[in-house]
């Protein structure tokens, strides 16, 4: 009995010295992986550390430069790329206008590289105004208009937008729905509390007229809206003149502030005076609006970065002032404008025969662009479509609002190598001559 006892306490003591082993070696190799994961976060830690931008996400792909970036990946000899705004002839190349062309010739070696001022080049901004205002302008004669050259129409606005929001302030801008996306870029990085306005009617595929009256009506007063003086984008939906005179009448009675956006002056009808008639009966209506200015479509001139921005203002005193607050924030931006831009655009507007060359070749263009929309909605009628394309004619400027969905553009993209942006918007420029037929066939096919 005594052994037996014995024996069984023998075999406790080992059991309690097994298992303290066993805890104690668990214990060590949990402390070891502790230790480990101690160790990976102080590196991880320390290579964040020594990556400053190791948390910065990836931006949102732009969508159109999407567009461009999937079209350049097809490798199909008929693909088409009807998504990004620029000019091509009728054999789908850019054009360089022989106006510009000549006007180069004219600057080439007859001046030096320095910078210009902050407000750029006196003669261009002058023949820029002249241009949107009207040639007899008193306002532009007076000097009543504060205006400095800009970084084309994004510049423009992105000044415009800074000027708003440290001297206009509890102002909200209205934004035409839809509009060019980047407008609301650019109001929301200056800061500026934004809004909407109705403009387009889907079941008509025209404007909604009635329902940006009201929107206008019932804004607060002295609010800024952001207007397209012509060739609306994406849209291609335009007021009439009986139209625009009637949205003056209702802004003016609100005390709403007209900012315009006319990045299409010419480009839209062919005749700058008609592309420039919102503007001009604003300011005979007694408005004293805002105006940005680009030359890139009109001139071609999309890599020299041109245009200007003006402010139409109570007297040249308070012109001069406003003008130097302009000066201030591009200052801070950009510093200087850029020359040789410039000199090409104000060469051209400032030369009799140069200009009358530039309105017969800027006419050339929105003739083109006019034919290929009549010869689309021809095939698309023609095709055996049922659905309505009356709008693709009815529509103006550099862009179609075709009507069609998301998911009816990807098909176009899939089945046929199609490029465009899922909003439906079509490019006029990349249509031509010899594949409006196949783009009206592949249309049928998504729409029926």
């Amino acid at each position: 009995s005594g052994r037996r006892m014995l024996a069984r306490a023998t075999a406790q003591i080992v059991h309690r010295r097994a298992r303290d082993a066993g805890a104690a070696l668990a214990k060590r190799t949990l402390g070891k992986e502790i230790s480990a994961t101690r160790r990976s976060d102080r590196t991880t830690t320390t290579t964040r550390a020594m990556s400053r931008f190791g948390d910065v996400p990836e931006a949102p792909k732009d969508p159109i430069l999407g567009i461009s970036e999937m079209f350049n990946a097809d490798a199909h000899a008929e693909k088409m790329n009807l998504g990004v705004g620029a000019y091509r002839d009728d054999n789908g190349k850019p054009v360089v206008l022989n106006c510009v062309r000549e006007a180069e010739k004219r600057i080439a070696g007859n001046f030096n590289m320095e910078y210009l001022p902050t407000n750029g080049s006196k003669d261009f901004v002058q023949q820029s105004l002249k241009l949107a205002f009207g040639e007899n302008s008193a306002h532009v004669a007076d000097g009543s208009i504060a205006a400095v050259q800009s970084l084309s129409g994004t510049g423009s606005c992105r000044l415009m937008a800074e000027f708003q929001r440290r001297f206009m302030p509890g102002c909200k801008v209205y934004i035409t729905v839809p509009t060019w996306s980047n407008h609301h870029n650019i109001w929301r990085d200056a800061g500026c509390e934004q809004d909407t306005f109705r403009y387009y009617k889907e079941s008509t595929r025209g404007l909604d007229f009635e329902g940006m009256v009201e929107d206008i009506q019932n804004a607060p007063d002295g609010s800024m809206f952001l207007l397209h003086a012509c060739a609306h984008n994406p849209t291609g939906v335009d007021p009439s003149a009986e139209q625009w005179r009637e949205i003056s009448k209702v802004m003016k009675a609100k005390n709403h502030f007209a900012f315009f956006d006319m990045a299409y002056q010419g480009f839209a009808s062919g005749d700058c005076e008609r592309d420039a008639q919102a503007i001009r009966i604003f300011v005979e209506d007694g408005h004293k609006v805002a105006l940005a200015q680009s030359f890139a479509k009109n001139m071609g001139l999309y890599g020299q970065r041109i245009g200007t921005v003006s402010v139409m203002c109570k007297d040249k005193e308070e012109a001069n002032r406003v003008e130097s607050q302009l000066k201030v924030i591009a200052r801070a931006m950009y510093s200087n404008p850029p020359m040789h831009g410039a000199l090409i655009a104000s060469t051209i507007l400032g030369d009799a025969a140069l200009k009358a060359q530039w309105y017969e070749e800027v006419k050339g263009m929105a003739d083109r662009i006019i034919k290929m929309r009549t010869l689309l909605r021809k095939n698309l009628e023609e095709s055996g479509s049922t659905l309505p394309w009356q709008h693709v004619t009815d529509q103006i400027g550099m862009f179609c609002f075709s009507g069609m969905t998301g998911e009816q553009v990807d098909k176009l993209r899939t089945d046929h190598h199609i490029y465009m942006t899922r909003n439906g918007r079509i490019s006029m420029a990349g249509v031509t001559s010899s594949n409006v037929g196949r783009l009206a066939a592949a249309m049928h096919e998504v729409t029926k």
